[in-house]
């Protein structure tokens, strides 16, 4: 079991911006595939971001395309999620997730249990 582990949420106005990283100094996440997911109070666990080992591929929501970015840095095995125009609904708790194939398809990145290692999370809270 590999933990993970979630930093830099916070509260921010809307339109501002966050930046999120994931990161664990249990062993190398380089080769596998990496996803963000949210979850609002009394709503289920909902895909946001997901990216390919190398950083080749990367897929998002519908509701945050064009306004978040994932992206990875392997020298520092860690994973971000920047987060920009920043809306009161995209408040929850973020949790970042590790699959154990380097590669998901667009369809099976959307779905948390295809992921096999999952951090506590990090809260962001947007007010309007």
């Amino acid at each position: 079991q590999v933990q993970l582990v979630e930093s830099g949420g916070g509260l921010v106005q809307a339109g501002g911006s966050l930046k999120l990283s994931c990161t664990t100094s249990e062993r190398t996440i380089s080769t596998n595939a990496m996803g963000w997911f949210r979850q609002a109070p009394g709503n289920e666990r909902e895909f946001v971001a997901a990216i390919s080992y190398n950083g080749g591929s990367a897929f998002y929501a519908d509701s945050v395309n064009g306004r978040f970015t994932i992206s990875r840095d392997n020298a520092k095995n860690t994973v971000y999620l920047q987060m920009n125009s920043l809306k009161p609904e995209d408040t929850g708790v973020y949790f970042c997730a590790a699959d154990r194939l380097g590669v998901l398809s667009h369809d099976r990145s959307r779905y948390a249990d295809e992921y096999d290692y999952w951090g506590q999370g990090t809260q962001v809270t947007v007010s309007s």
